[in-house]
C-alpha cells in the first residue's frame, strides 16, 4: 500500500493558522497592538511609489502569505482594478479570501508553499508590478528568506516595488524578551484573553525571526534599491525595497 502524498494542508504550520481562520480577522486589533500604523504605513509606502510607471491603476499585484487577503484588501483600496493573486499554504485561510473578494473578478487564488512554488513566472519572466506580503515570510529560514528575495527581485518587473509588513527579532536576546514581554501586555490592555494568546504563542513556535538589519542586508544584496525601514514597534517592522527601472 502506497503512502499518502502530503498535502499542503497536512504542514504543522498549515494545520495551526487554519485552526484559527474564520476568528483571525478580528483578533489582529488584539494581537497587533500598533495595528494602524503597522499596516497603515506599508500602505503609505505603497501609494508613495504609485504603481508602476508612477500612476498606472491596475498594477499585477502578488500577496505571498495571503492569510485571508486583510492586507490585500487593504491594498486594493488603494488600487480598486488591481489585478492581484493571492498565495498561502492554508485552503482554510484561502477560503476566508474567497469570501472577502466574492464580488471581485481579478483575484485569484492559490494553494502553494511559496517558497518552493513559482512566483507566477508561468505568465512571462516579470509579471509583476507590486509583490507584498504581512506577518508570513518569518516562518522561513533565514537562507531562505534570502532566496526568497532573489526570487521576488527577479519576478518583479523594473520599477515593481516589494511590501514587508513582518514580525522581526530584536538583536540580543534580553531586547527580544523585552519585546515579547511589551507585546503581552499590550494585547492584554487590548482585550485579548489567556486564551488567545496563547493560541498566538502556540502559532509562535513556527517563528524563525531575523533582526531588521539582516533582512534590510539581504534585500540589498538581492539587487533591490530603495531598501528602507519605514516603521518598527518593538518586534512589528515595516520594510520595502524596489527593483531598479
Amino acid at each position: 500500500m502506497k503512502d499518502r502524498p502530503i498535502s499542503l494542508s497536512d504542514l504543522p504550520v498549515a494545520r495551526a493558522f487554519s485552526a484559527g481562520a474564520a476568528e483571525y480577522d478580528g483578533l489582529r486589533r488584539r494581537l497587533v497592538p500598533c495595528f494602524d500604523a503597522f499596516y497603515g504605513t506599508a500602505l503609505e509606502v505603497i501609494a508613495a511609489w504609485g504603481g508602476p510607471g508612477g500612476g498606472a491603476d491596475r498594477p499585477a499585484v502578488l500577496d505571498l502569505g495571503a492569510g485571508t487577503g486583510l492586507f490585500a484588501a487593504m491594498v486594493r483600496t488603494r488600487f480598486p482594478g488591481a489585478r492581484m493573486h493571492l498565495v498561502d499554504l492554508s485552503e482554510a485561510m484561502l477560503a476566508q479570501a474567497r469570501q472577502r473578494f466574492a464580488e471581485a473578478d481579478e483575484v485569484t487564488f492559490e494553494a502553494a508553499d511559496y517558497s518552493a512554488a513559482p512566483l507566477g513566472g508561468h505568465q512571462n519572466d516579470s509579471p509583476w508590478d507590486l509583490v507584498i506580503s504581512a506577518l508570513s515570510i518569518h516562518h522561513l529560514a533565514d537562507a531562505d528568506k534570502q532566496t526568497l528575495f532573489a526570487r521576488i527581485h527577479a519576478a518583479l518587473r523594473p520599477g515593481g516595488l516589494f511590501v514587508n509588513a513582518e514580525q522581526v527579532i530584536a538583536p540580543t536576546p534580553e531586547l527580544a524578551a523585552r519585546d515579547r514581554q511589551l507585546w503581552r501586555e499590550a494585547a492584554i490592555a487590548l482585550g485579548a484573553s489567556e486564551a488567545e494568546i496563547a493560541a498566538a504563542e502556540g502559532r509562535m513556535r513556527f517563528d524563525r525571526c531575523a533582526t531588521l538589519a539582516d533582512q534590510l542586508a539581504w534585500l540589498a544584496a538581492a539587487g533591490f534599491a530603495q531598501v528602507d525601514c519605514s516603521f518598527k514597534a518593538w518586534q512589528f517592522a515595516v520594510y520595502s525595497g524596489q527593483k531598479p527601472a
